[in-house]
């Protein structure tokens, strides 16, 4: 059934401040008493009354860390303490990837999950997404959260949705050609792997009725080669980014004709930018990447407060524009996430750099980074398949090493492999692999 338009617009950051603070008081009272992993860490903080302002909860309440949950859960199976209620009353559950070590599970209530849907309703609606559309969920529907959510909402809008799960590329292909599919959502990667495998069976991805990818997963949305390589590969397509977590949910949304930022749905989230090492809040507008941190203020079933994401952001500087509403905008979207960063001889390499460097130098179907941490210097190494059309695999391992020096003043060795050998992905890429 199609709902209205949800109100999360604000005009001023008066007006939603106080829509972020009355949700938080709210938050705080349900799970006081009731959540046994935050009731005695809010007693703790002194935030066992009428909340007075956002700054006092800042200032009293501790950060809240990945591997606190994931002890959490380990001491306390299968789900941990962070539950404002009895068992009976959840209806949901998702886990994380495991991208980094143990997956975290987490439960919601159907209120939680209701809210979650507005979060992916934003998501869509922000990208022009109407009951109009028809759209296709290209990943297989697992524990992961994303898919699910955007299914959901985008049903509840009254698109006509398409699970694409149980379905090999070429299946997915002939399902968007036979059904008409006007947008499909996956990751930056599966997108660029599905118009590969179009072309290699001789389809053209400028005949499909696509008009709208929306990618999340990885930062590549955001990297403007990448995003060019999209737009290439699937001709009339509109890109829009987006970014959530298992354990927070929805959390940006992008604006259609606004590649350079993605808005914070900071009607549903308290937001932060701090400093990694010391937790200091930054300024808008600082050169400095910093972490995102995040207050979930409409699940209560499973909060998390002021929780480090491990994702780096900047600030956008600059005020939104005429029309647009008052969030902070994150400066091309998420940059990198902390346990991704590696130092080489001194330099700083995230993946959305590196990927923003390769997608820059045209040929390349797939790439692999190699690191080598068995010396007493950290080696890079990255691998590259060729795009089978192209003549010279020697150039272009050439023309890389080039750019990858004047992009850092670093050597890095190029290797082309043959058609083929490198892993694709329908969900997140594992670009980067450490060598044992």
């Amino acid at each position: 059934m199609s709902r209205a338009r949800i109100d999360r617009d604000f005009h001023t950051r008066a007006e939603l401040e106080a829509h972020q603070l009355e949700l938080l008081r709210d938050l705080l009272a349900e799970i006081r008493g009731r959540n046994p992993f935050y009731a005695p860490i809010l007693e703790a903080a002194g935030l066992t009354g009428e909340l007075a302002s956002l700054e006092q909860f800042r200032r009293s309440m501790p950060f809240t860390t990945k591997p606190q949950i994931a002890t959490d859960q380990t001491r306390h199976p299968p789900y941990g303490t962070n539950l404002t209620y009895a068992p009976e009353r959840y209806s949901r559950l998702h886990q994380t990837s495991s991208t980094t070590g143990q997956p975290m599970r987490w439960l919601d209530t159907p209120e939680s999950w209701e809210a979650l849907l507005d979060g992916w309703q934003h998501v869509l609606e922000a990208a022009r997404v109407t009951a109009a559309d028809r759209i296709l969920f290209a990943a297989g529907f697992g524990p992961f959260i994303g898919f699910w959510l955007g299914f959901e909402a985008a049903a509840r809008m009254g698109c006509l949705v398409v699970p694409g799960g149980a379905m090999d590329s070429s299946t997915r292909l002939r399902v968007m050609q036979a059904n008409a599919i006007t947008v499909v959502s996956c990751t930056p990667t599966y997108a660029l792997h599905l118009a590969e495998v179009a072309r290699s069976e001789g389809l053209d991805p400028a005949s499909f009725a696509i008009t709208k990818l929306i990618v999340a997963g990885e930062p590549g949305g955001s990297v403007p080669a990448t995003r060019a390589n999209l737009e290439a590969a699937w001709p009339g397509a509109h890109i829009y980014d987006h970014y959530g977590m298992t354990e927070i949910g929805p959390v940006t949304y992008q604006l259609d004709g606004r590649a350079d930022v993605v808005n914070v749905v900071e009607s549903s989230y308290l937001c932060e930018i701090v400093d990694r090492a010391t937790g200091a809040p930054l300024e808008v507008g600082s050169d400095d990447l910093g972490e995102l941190v995040l207050t979930s203020l409409r699940r209560k079933g499973s909060p998390l407060l002021r929780y480090r994401t491990g994702d780096l952001v900047r600030a956008c500087p600059d005020p939104p524009r005429p029309g647009e509403p008052v969030t902070l905008q994150l400066a091309g979207g998420i940059l990198a996430r902390e346990y991704h960063m590696e130092v080489v001889r001194g330099v700083n390499l995230y993946p959305s750099a590196v990927d923003q460097v390769v997608r820059g130098v045209a040929g390349i179907a797939e790439y692999l980074v190699e690191l080598d941490e068995r010396g007493s210097m950290t080696k890079v190494r990255v691998r590259i398949e060729p795009d089978p059309a192209h003549p010279d695999p020697t150039e272009i391992c050439t023309e890389l090493e080039s750019a990858f020096k004047k992009a850092w003043s670093l050597r890095i060795p190029v290797e082309a492999t043959e058609p083929g050998a490198l892993p694709r992905y329908d969900l997140k890429a594992r670009r980067w692999i450490k060598l044992q």
